[in-house]
């Protein structure tokens, strides 16, 4: 085919879809089409990922819950995406900008671009690529024909969690009695609800086998009727534990559209034991060592929405209807700190994850989270750890 040929037929599935499309010619960009301004293309932080993929038709499933779809024929590649399930949030999408270097003055113009792209189910998107696959290399191929590439399931193999999660939710369940869950579900529920993942970790790698009831005379089916009962509860108990109401429903829905798409038990099952600690961490991390009051949860959760912007307690007290000064009170008596020692060291948490796992320079790190300067990042740090920000990354390099 001639490349002007699948450049009209990649915008027009631009036009068709409004998602971003590109092609590339061994291995570089040689064409790029999106409806949308983008002032830097999202696919560049997990491009390598997608290279990687060999077969014909395959997704990649990004950070955020976003996945791109592909079609590769000889040293031509056509790259479709991003999409989600669900409208991104804007601190998701600030930390992407973050990533791909995005310059400050156009990550407004980005966040907006990123969140006008169409949401489109993946099996949709999917389906294109087989009907792009059949013009690109005559192949007739459906939804179960394509590879899934999930680099969070790899790594959760990788880590053995396989084994684990089999004695909870593995096929021996069936030989126990139908409804033997009550119990050990209120235990595992109550353990997402208080955020107590070293427990539940403890308890998984022990845990007895239980048996979810007869939902589908389809393994396959039962298995994912499971993971959305499981979904549900576990999300509703997360709101429980002060996870913001729309975060909650927003990842069940983005484990659920996951799950649909997998046809193999034992990656139901992965996936299944990694949302079960998603949720008990992101809990975690909302209490972090604190009483769990609503007020703290509240407070929290406004930090994690705003953790790349000045956050003020004049903004949190607007945001939760208080007065500024009663606030600070309250919120002193509830979690034995100071409103602005909080917001600190929530943006230092997160500064040290940066530091382990990007290789940002300090001063992107401290722009990202809204420090005056750079110097004032560092002295922020080097209070909170008792070492500074290039220390930390050395001592923390695997």
């Amino acid at each position: 085919m001639e490349i002007s040929d699948l450049n009209y037929i990649c915008t027009s599935i631009g036009n068709l879809t409004g998602l971003p499309v590109r092609v590339y010619s061994d291995g570089l960009l040689s064409f790029f089409y999106s409806l949308v301004r983008l002032p830097k293309d999202p696919v560049l932080c997990c491009i390598n990922n997608i290279m990687d993929i060999t077969d014909h038709i395959g997704y990649y499933a990004a950070d955020y819950f976003q996945y791109y779809g592909t079609v590769n024929a000889g040293g031509t590649r056509v790259v479709i995406g991003p999409s989600s399930h669900s409208i991104p949030v804007d601190q998701d999408l600030r930390e992407l900008a973050f990533r791909i270097d995005v310059p400050p003055d156009m990550i407004n113009d980005f966040i907006s671009g990123m969140r006008s792209i169409a949401r489109i189910p993946l099996e949709n998107i999917l389906q294109l690529l087989c009907t792009l696959n059949y013009i690109l290399n005559g192949e007739k191929k459906t939804l179960r024909d394509i590879s899934i590439y999930d680099r969070e399931q790899e790594a959760l193999s990788e880590e053995g969690s396989r084994s684990n999660a089999e004695a909870l939710f593995g096929d021996s369940a069936v030989t126990q009695k139908p409804h033997n869950t009550y119990d050990l579900e209120n235990m595992l529920m109550n353990m997402i609800r208080q955020g107590d993942s070293k427990t539940l970790r403890e308890w998984l790698s022990s845990a007895p086998a239980v048996g979810g009831g007869k939902l589908s005379p389809n393994q396959l089916r039962q298995r994912k009727n499971i993971f959305i009962v499981t979904a549900t509860l576990a999300s509703r108990a997360a709101i429980r534990g002060g996870m913001h109401q729309e975060d909650a429903f927003v990842l069940s829905d983005a484990y659920i559209q996951k799950c649909e798409l997998l046809e193999d038990q034992e990656r139901i099952t992965n996936l299944q034991y990694h949302m079960i600690l998603d949720f008990t961490e992101q809990v975690e991390s909302l209490h972090r060592g604190r009483r769990a009051t609503k007020l703290v949860a509240d407070v929290a959760n406004y930090v994690k929405h705003h953790l790349s912007e000045p956050v003020f307690a004049e903004a949190i007290a607007d945001e939760l209807y208080m007065s500024r000064p009663y606030l600070s009170r309250k919120f002193k008596e509830e979690s034995g700190m100071t409103l602005t020692d909080f917001i600190l060291s929530e943006k230092i948490e997160e500064a040290k994850r940066l530091l382990r796992y990007t290789d940002k320079s300090h001063l992107a790190i401290s722009v990202y989270l809204g420090f005056s300067s750079q110097s004032h990042f560092i002295r922020v740090f080097r209070k909170y750890t008792g070492m500074n920000p290039g220390e930390y990354r050395d001592a923390h390099i695997d």
